[in-house]
């Protein structure tokens, strides 16, 4: 089961060298988790029986990059756009004045917050996690060169 970014360069089927129906996939720009996604991954995880979440981010991430400047420049956004930023925030926080890419770091520490995020939401992922039958893990996508890293 993958939790991946709406952004059409990043596949899970293709990525993961899978056919047609043997991966479930939930994607929305930036791969975070919120309720309608999490609800589909615990159909996934308590119906299909999922042995594996990968949570995917992938290098030059629009939805990340935006969040970044909606953080620097406090920019007002239209539509429903806050709320996906707000969403992202909390990876962008966490890498705030580390050395490094920002955008890089923001990407990969957004995959592994939302990761943790997952494997404790309850009741029905963290007790599978909890149970030993489901883990949980987040991985980057790099567009140029077609590798997909574990993170932390």
């Amino acid at each position: 089961m993958i939790l991946g970014c709406a952004d059409s360069r990043v596949p899970p089927e293709i990525i993961f060298d899978q056919n047609r129906g043997e991966l479930f996939v939930v994607r929305v720009a930036g791969n975070f988790i919120e309720e309608d996604g999490l609800a589909s991954i615990e159909y996934a995880v308590e119906i299909l029986g999922s042995p594996l979440i990968v949570v995917l981010g992938h290098s030059g991430c629009g939805a990340v990059d935006a969040t970044i400047k909606y953080v620097k420049e406090d920019a007002q956004l239209p539509g429903h756009l806050p709320q996906l930023v707000q969403s992202i925030k909390p990876a962008v926080e966490l890498v705030r004045g580390k050395p490094g890419d920002v955008l890089a770091n923001a990407i990969a520490a957004n995959a592994a917050y939302n990761a943790r995020k997952l494997a404790a939401a309850t009741p029905i992922v963290s007790k599978a996690v909890a149970d030993g039958r489901v883990k949980v893990v987040s991985a980057v996508y790099d567009l140029k060169s077609g590798r997909v890293e574990m993170v932390d």
